[in-house]
């Protein structure tokens, strides 16, 4: 008993670090032209560990344009459940859609917003690159590609 117990901890704290985990490197960007104008600025995955078939996806997405929008789906090959999720008061929770504003990003980082990657079909490893599509409201899909990094990377502490 004390064995499952100690493997179920390991596997929620592999979870809970891969949610915490960094972001970057440069994406796709796209222009509906509503005014909403969305560029992938940088992203990142941290290499799963423990076999967990989790993965979290952190990016970041720039909107020079002059209309807000929203994120409302990830579609990758590695996983056929993505969801968004926030972390508010050491909570974290699934949403339907996450918010870009006008002239401003969308930061999914570490401690905050990120994807969750369910049921991996493939345990990605450290230098590949994880292609997705991010599906928004208003401003169509971008393509962008996550590179793995290790799994403590935080590109805000180097």
């Amino acid at each position: 008993m004390r064995r499952r117990i100690a493997t179920v901890t390991s596997a929620i704290a592999a979870a809970t670090a891969l949610a915490l985990a960094g972001c970057s490197s440069d994406g796709g960007s796209t222009s509906a032209g509503n005014g909403s104008e969305l560029k992938v600025t940088e992203s990142f995955m941290p290499e799963p560990v423990g076999g967990s078939g989790m993965a979290a996806g952190f990016v970041t997405v720039a909107n020079t344009g002059s209309t807000a929008d929203r994120l409302t789906s990830v579609t990758s090959g590695l996983s056929d459940d993505i969801t968004l999720h926030t972390t508010r008061n050491q909570r974290m929770r699934e949403v339907t859609s996450l918010p870009v504003p006008a002239h401003g990003e969308l930061d999914l980082e570490r401690g905050g917003n990120h994807l969750m990657f369910m049921n991996l079909k493939k345990q990605p490893e450290r230098g590949e690159q994880v292609a997705v599509q991010l599906h928004f409201e208003k401003g169509g899909t971008i393509k962008a590609e996550l590179p793995v990094k290790e799994p403590t990377y935080n590109p805000k502490q180097r």
